[in-house]
């Protein structure tokens, strides 16, 4: 068994990895890599996924990341144990964890553009009135 993981596999894995928005990290933090990802500078993506990535998994990622990895051995995911091995011995370093910020984060700005075109498609049905404020 090879603990190693290329960059395609730790995309592949962490596309499977049963890890939601809603598992407690900082959202805000999260949108760094969103926004870049909204932006389309490569680099900046890069950037941004290798800046907040470890401090993600320290305040919260860690737990929920390896766990589902334990469940995709159990069922027998391709690529599923390397992951867990890049998981446990790398931490918010590794590819996978890297992986699946980049996967959340892109998440993240669906949820932001799917909110921001029902709030359009509000206020176009309401003549655009602004909400009163208390």
């Amino acid at each position: 068994m090879s603990t190693s993981v290329t960059r395609e596999q730790a995309k592949e894995i962490a596309d499977q990895l049963d890890v939601s928005l809603d598992v407690g990290i900082c959202l805000a933090c999260l949108s760094f890599v969103s926004l870049a990802l909204d932006g389309g500078d490569e680099r900046e993506v890069a950037r941004e996924v290798r800046r907040v990535t470890r401090d993600l998994w320290d305040e919260g990622l860690a737990e929920p990341a390896l766990d589902a990895a334990r469940r995709a051995c159990v069922a027998g995911v391709p690529h599923a144990a390397a992951a867990l091995a890049d998981l446990r011995w790398r931490g918010g370093s590794g590819a996978v964890a890297r992986a699946l910020v980049l996967r959340l984060a892109a998440e993240l700005s669906e949820r932001a553009r799917a909110h921001s075109e029902r709030f359009a498609r509000v206020r176009e049905r309401y003549g655009g009135a602004r909400p009163e404020l208390n």
